[in-house]
């Protein structure tokens, strides 16, 4: 059986997409503060996900120099998050939302250190991955001292969408 979840772990890549959609519940622009039964079970999930993405993480992280700078910064991230999971949250409805806020901040980091270490190149208009042979365009949004602030590469069907950053 153990085999079975090895084999499958090695052929399923980690799904950022949805957990980045678990985050944007608490931190994107439209988020509210959940009621007390939603805000439990977003947390639970939120942990879940960081629980499978450490793992990835670190993996990925062992694959580079130990001198490496992306690596020590991702093992630092993973050390954060583990002390977050370990952290209580606390009485009070507030102390709740902060630390559920807390979780997801840190799964971002591990979702952008996860995309970073593995190559996954990710849509700067939608959010979603690029995947192969999906039609993309590079782009490069310019700051106003004249460097790219933003550069990467848009699904050619978001090329006409507007994201502020």
């Amino acid at each position: 059986m153990n085999s079975l979840l090895d084999t499958r772990a090695e052929t399923q890549p980690v799904d950022i997409e949805t957990m980045r959609q678990s985050v944007g519940r608490l931190l994107g622009p439209d988020a509210t503060s959940p009621e007390s039964d939603e805000l439990a079970e977003l947390t639970g999930l939120l942990r879940g996900h960081m629980q499978l993405i450490i793992p990835e993480v670190e993996q990925a992280a062992g694959k580079l120099p130990k001198d490496d700078v992306p690596r020590y910064c991702a093992l630092a991230c993973i050390g954060e998050a583990r002390v977050k999971l370990r952290t209580a949250v606390g009485d009070g409805p507030d102390r709740a939302v902060a630390y559920a806020r807390k979780l997801a901040r840190s799964l971002t980091a591990l979702c952008d250190h996860y995309e970073a270490l593995t190559g996954v190149e990710m849509c700067l208009a939608c959010d979603k991955p690029i995947r192969d042979r999906e039609d993309s365009v590079p782009y490069g949004h310019v700051s106003a001292s004249g460097g790219a602030a933003c550069a990467g590469r848009i699904h050619t069907r978001c090329a006409h969408t507007l994201r502020r950053r």
